[in-house]
């Protein structure tokens, strides 16, 4: 997959760390490296599931390795949209991650509808 550059990150962390067998991926947005982000929140699902993909793919995982995630919307009435595209990319009942979904006050900027962060896990 050619993802585009990820963002610089807003503050000093880590967009993921790995330990052992386990990938911790920071929560993500659909934020582009130019700063752009979509202004709904079904594309900005896509872009955000998709740079944790390239995230992953970069520690040679990937998201059928997504064992647990946390999705944080500002709007629950977000909820079926963000759903439909995360229902979409995992669909595979076997693979399935276990999903928290909770309702955030605001994201680090104003545009953003959706933050994602992940765990995989792969046996090495």
């Amino acid at each position: 997959m050619n993802a585009p550059a990820a963002p610089r990150p807003l503050a000093n962390y880590s967009p993921s760390r790995r330990a052992g067998d386990f990938v911790f991926v920071s929560g993500a947005s659909g934020r582009q490296a130019d700063g752009s982000i979509a202004s709904d929140v079904g594309p900005q699902t896509e872009a955000t599931l998709r740079r944790i993909e390239a995230t992953l793919e970069g520690h040679g995982f990937s998201l059928a390795h997504v064992v647990e995630a946390q999705v944080f919307l500002v709007d629950m009435a977000d909820y079926a949209a963000m759903n439909a595209v995360w229902n979409r990319i995992f669909s595979d009942p076997a693979r399935f991650p276990a999903r928290t979904t909770v309702a955030a006050r605001a994201l680090p900027q104003p545009e953003l509808k959706v933050e994602i962060r992940a765990v995989a896990w792969r046996r090495a």
